[in-house]
């Protein structure tokens, strides 16, 4: 009978980065360390070569297994002694006499999640490069392509949907950046004893915390309690969360872009048989844009137990432990999913530049007001003059639904300034982009490095 209550097991996430979380692997990188400590103490001479090559041959789930792990935690209640019992069970001669010489549980675990978060980190920095790639396609097709910009969900001023998708691509880009930069502060490992003092390592402990870490390719926490300091998940946590908040940006902009009467760009519907609505056949809905949403709602909840997890009880307590056996895997996960969906999102998009100039030509010509009134001072009027005028303009258009073209073609204050021709040419959208093409051809140049 299948059991599973997780959606992660059956719904979301890919495997991949879900094998980094699992049981088996789990176990795998506990054993790693242990086989790792074993070298380390071999190599400053505390044991000998045979017996650390011996636990290290061990060291693997081909003998170490799940099951019988299981069984000794239920006796021990303990998971990391469970580990070792077993480890020092399956090891020939007398190497399991030296299995986890001189650390404490969380030496290992600690350790072991640092193992954990280099590898979720490199698929992620995966991630993230491919869609930052993905985007930069869609800026180089749609850098000329024209629409509406919108601030407080109204017209503001033309934009060019290259330029939007610019700032998601330079967005991302910053967000690889800090993946890169919290590796030195993340992925360190401690092998330092029960309240960080290293007495039962002996006269060789710093060495032996060097050698482990220098094997395991992590940093080394140079001055630990029990524990790795938790502002170091802090930090990483709050990258993932910053990651996921940007994914529900993208996400909400499509669709809001997606709304029937917006219609300028939308998801693909990944089938001819996808259903949109089970009682409205019509529906074509944003479901994996919605998805991305709350699921990056979850990931950002996952902070709150982060931040608590940071404070202890003097050198050590176990409130933090059952917290993030969900936290840290789920974040990890669940961004990754995420942001592999965001990617398929950009990829398939359904983009209408019809549309878009659509929507610009029902404005009545009144995103193009602020361009009216910077001609108008160009010309010669006063700066708060000519904002009032294009103010009352704008608001007689609205009221007698008029194009703008119309009512300034009959306003007597504008026509001192700005002839026919003159308004035509101001009020095309077109004429009024700024330097958004040298900005986008900065950023691609930039992102294409």
């Amino acid at each position: 009978m299948d059991n599973h209550v997780c959606p992660i097991d059956f719904r979301y996430g890919r495997e991949e980065i879900k094998e980094v979380f699992s049981e088996k692997n789990k176990l795998q990188y506990l054993l790693d360390v242990e086989a790792a400590l074993a070298r380390a103490h071999a190599n400053v001479g505390n044991i000998s070569k045979k017996d650390a090559d011996e636990i290290s041959k061990k060291a693997s789930v081909k003998f170490v297994m799940v099951e019988r792990v299981k069984e000794i935690e239920n006796e021990t209640r303990h998971d990391i002694m469970a580990v070792t019992r077993v480890l020092a069970e399956v090891c020939d001669g007398d190497a399991g006499k030296y299995v986890h010489l001189g650390a404490t549980s969380y030496d290992i675990v600690d350790t072991a999640n640092a193992l954990q978060f280099s590898k979720a980190s490199d698929i992620i920095s995966k991630d993230l490069k491919e869609l930052r790639k993905t985007l930069v396609g869609l800026v180089r097709k749609h850098k000329n392509t024209i629409m509406s910009g919108r601030t407080h969900g109204q017209y503001s001023i033309p934009i060019t949907f290259g330029l939007k998708m610019a700032v998601y691509a330079l967005e991302v880009d910053r967000h690889l950046e800090r993946m890169h930069e919290c590796k030195s502060r993340v992925l360190v490992g401690k092998m330092s004893g029960a309240v960080g003092t290293g007495a039962a390592m002996g006269k060789h402990a710093l060495k032996i915390q060097e050698l482990v870490m220098k094997d395991l390719k992590l940093g080394v926490e140079e001055g630990a309690t029990q524990i790795v300091g938790r502002d170091r998940y802090i930090e990483l946590l709050s990258n993932l969360s910053n990651i996921a908040t940007s994914m529900e940006k993208f996400a909400t902009e499509i669709r809001n872009l997606q709304r029937s009467e917006i219609g300028e760009a939308a998801e693909a519907f990944e089938s001819k048989k996808q259903v949109g609505s089970s009682t409205m056949p019509h529906k074509r809905n944003p479901i994996v844009c919605e998805q991305i949403s709350g699921l990056a709602r979850v990931v950002r909840s996952n902070i709150i137990p982060a931040y608590e997890n940071a404070i202890q009880w003097h050198e050590r307590d176990l409130a933090n432990s059952s917290s993030e056996r969900f936290i840290l895997p789920h974040a990890l996960i669940l961004t990754d999913w995420i942001i592999y969906q965001m990617n398929n999102v950009f990829k398939n998009l359904k983009v209408s530049p019809e549309k878009m100039l659509e929507n610009l030509e029902k404005s009545q010509g009144l995103p193009m007001a602020e361009a009216v009134m910077t001609k108008l001072v160009e010309k010669g009027m006063g700066r708060g003059e000519a904002h009032e005028l294009m103010r009352t303009c704008s608001q007689k258009a609205i009221t007698k639904e008029e194009d703008l073209l119309a009512v300034l073609t009959n306003d007597t204050a504008v026509s001192k300034y700005l002839n026919k021709k003159e308004l035509v040419d101001t009020l095309n959208p077109r004429n009024y982009l700024g330097v958004s093409d040298k900005i986008v051809d900065n950023i691609v140049k930039k992102l294409s490095r």
